[in-house]
């Protein structure tokens, strides 16, 4: 699917992680396209799926795109209702959409854990996923991170990096523009790795609490040229912004 170049920059909001708790965030920033990196539902169930949906067809952004997340089993379980509920969101598993002559690829997978919707087993599962990722992506969306950027737990304990490393693999020699993520919300925050830019988007944090802000970037769509920032308070994990 395409759509026609209109302007010379495209600005996209980032927000991922809300668990059905979406009536709560602080207001949305304006853009042209909003992301949202999945686990947009709390308890899976379609009704939850419902809620959530008419809430993200009436922001008012020009564009929608959504990726699925491990908390998300009515979108895994029931797909024929993705297109009755959000008709004008452009729902990413393993494809892409180019707006504005800006490449986006969405995928939901993440390393299994417990239970959950769109789990893999680590290694050559994951890595099937990510070799669909055309070399020419600019804009990236998966729900989790990959290893080392964005992507470490905490507990009373322990601090691990738990990132899929099949993700880093296939990604760090990409030119991609942008990385968008969530899954881990302790990583809430903005990092770089060479000239990508990569987003950890989660809007929740990990008590839960929908508090953070949508992250916002702005792309040159002639020549991809950009910036990146957080619309609120700095995130608490650096680093904090690009030069």
């Amino acid at each position: 699917m395409k759509h026609t170049l209109e302007h010379k920059s495209l600005t996209c909001v980032c927000i991922s992680d809300t668990h059905g708790l979406h009536a709560e965030l602080p207001v949305l920033p304006e853009g042209d396209v909003l992301i949202h990196a999945g686990d947009c539902l709390g308890n899976g169930s379609v009704r939850s799926l419902e809620s959530f949906a008419e809430w993200f067809e009436s922001q008012p952004h020009k564009h929608k795109i959504l990726v699925a997340g491990n908390h998300d089993l009515a979108l895994q379980n029931h797909p024929e209702l993705i297109p009755k509920l959000l008709p004008t969101t452009h729902y990413l598993q393993d494809n892409g959409v180019e707006i504005e002559g800006v490449k986006f690829w969405g995928s939901p997978w993440t390393p299994r854990f417990h239970s959950g919707a769109f789990m893999l087993d680590r290694g050559w599962a994951l890595e099937e996923r990510w070799s669909l990722i055309p070399d020419d992506t600019d804009v990236l969306v998966t729900h989790g991170p990959p290893h080392l950027s964005g992507d470490m737990a905490i507990d009373d304990t322990l601090r691990v990096n738990v990132g899929c490393e099949c993700l880093l693999r296939r990604t760090r020699d990409l030119p991609l523009q942008v990385h968008v993520f969530g899954h881990i919300h302790e990583g809430y925050g903005l990092y770089q790795r060479g000239a990508q830019r990569l987003i950890n988007a989660c809007s929740c944090t990990e008590y839960y609490e929908p508090t953070n802000h949508a992250v916002v970037f702005t792309l040159d769509t002639m020549n991809r040229s950009g910036n990146l920032f957080s619309t609120g308070s700095r995130p608490r994990q650096p680093p904090y912004s690009f030069g």
